[in-house]
């Protein structure tokens, strides 16, 4: 029984360091990006977004523990999600209004 505990603890262990060091690989290929001149910002933009969503993804399924947890969870995730996407859609489409009545 302890031998068990013991080595489901190690595996646990060696999991959050695979994690840390594929954190540590983004961060380090994060500062390499950042160097590259991809011509168009709105490209510089995307690569960075792209690998801080990989990077969130590792730390919210892994640190946060989502990957095992239910269904639920998702919907409860997806729903937050949609409502930040709406509410930042919100902003910046009365932000573009409230900038436009400035200038009559």
């Amino acid at each position: 029984m302890q031998h068990e505990h013991a080595e489901a603890i190690r595996e646990a262990t060696r999991k959050y360091i695979y994690v840390f060091l594929a954190l540590l690989v983004g961060t380090i290929i994060t500062v390499l990006a950042s160097y590259i001149p991809f011509g168009v910002r709105s490209v510089n933009i995307a690569v960075a977004l792209f690998i801080a969503t990989v990077k969130a993804s590792l730390v919210a399924g892994y640190f946060m523990h989502l990957i095992s947890e239910k269904k639920m969870i998702y919907g409860v995730l997806a729903a937050t999600a949609f409502f930040f996407v709406g509410l930042m859609g919100l902003i910046i489409w009365s932000d573009a209004d409230h900038v436009s009545t400035i200038f009559r």
